[in-house]
């Protein structure tokens, strides 16, 4: 057992070195990150596993992703990537990676002040590009070890470099919902949504569902449901709606 915690801790934590070097959509951010509550001054994981896409693409993939959190005083900062790659029949069909940084400061027991920035590259998905920063105001509504909640408004901008050519900076506003609810002692359940939106005329959702499964007190299962709506795609994929259903080996640092 001892051999095999070795190995899967190099291998997870070399596919999270991967995904901050490189970089799906997700402005979504379902980890948990008040420093009032954190009990120790790093949190981190590293995940890995199969990837189900249907969408603009339909195929089979493999994915990995990482997150870490460190906590201060009043202050948490996060740091946060995925890569993922499909292909189909010997040919790449998908290919996306992001990045993001995160910060949040505390102002009281239940509101915080946050930041936030992304970059995408999902080309299959026609952008060559994604840049998306959000800053603003949030509240913890629920804050204990059975339910978490919080809530984030704020405004934002995105520039958009399109894989066809051109390009499209936007002024947004920001909404987030992210939903935590430990089911028992090693399971789970996490629900994050967030909106993008421009006065109705560019409108992006992200929505992330999963259960995470303890195996033992480093590595458990993790199942995620990523779904992106966006109500005015690009031309060279014109699917509204991209849906990512994966299965992956975490490994708590």
């Amino acid at each position: 057992m001892k051999v095999f915690n070795k190995v899967a801790f190099t291998l997870l934590l070399g596919l999270g070195g991967l995904s901050h070097q490189a970089l799906a959509d997700t402005v979504v951010f379902t980890s948990m990150d008040n420093p009032a509550t954190a009990k120790k001054p790093f949190d981190g994981s590293a995940s890995a596993g199969y990837l189900a896409q249907s969408g603009n693409t339909t195929s089979s993939s493999f994915t990995a992703q990482t997150n870490m959190t460190w906590f201060e005083n009043m202050m948490a900062y996060s740091l946060f990537g995925n890569a993922s790659n499909t292909s189909s029949n010997d040919e790449r069909s998908s290919e996306t990676y992001s990045v993001g940084g995160r910060a949040r400061y505390n102002l009281n027991a239940d509101d915080y002040l946050f930041g936030q920035a992304t970059w995408l590259s999902d080309r299959y998905n026609g952008y060559q590009s994604r840049d998306t920063a959000v800053a603003g105001y949030g509240r913890q509504i629920l804050d204990g070890p059975v339910h978490s909640l919080r809530a984030e408004v704020g405004p934002g901008v995105r520039y958009d470099g399109y894989e066809e050519g051109g390009h499209k900076t936007t002024g947004l506003a920001y909404g987030a919902l992210s939903y935590q609810w430990q089911l028992t002692d090693t399971t789970k359940f996490v629900q994050g949504v967030s909106v993008l939106s421009s006065l109705g005329q560019d409108t992006t959702l992200n929505s992330e569902t999963g259960l995470q499964v303890a195996i033992n007190t480093n590595f458990s299962l993790k199942l995620a449901y990523n779904v992106t709506w966006n109500n005015a795609p690009p031309s060279s994929a014109p699917a509204h709606t991209d849906t990512k259903t994966s299965i992956m080996l975490s490994y708590t640092m």
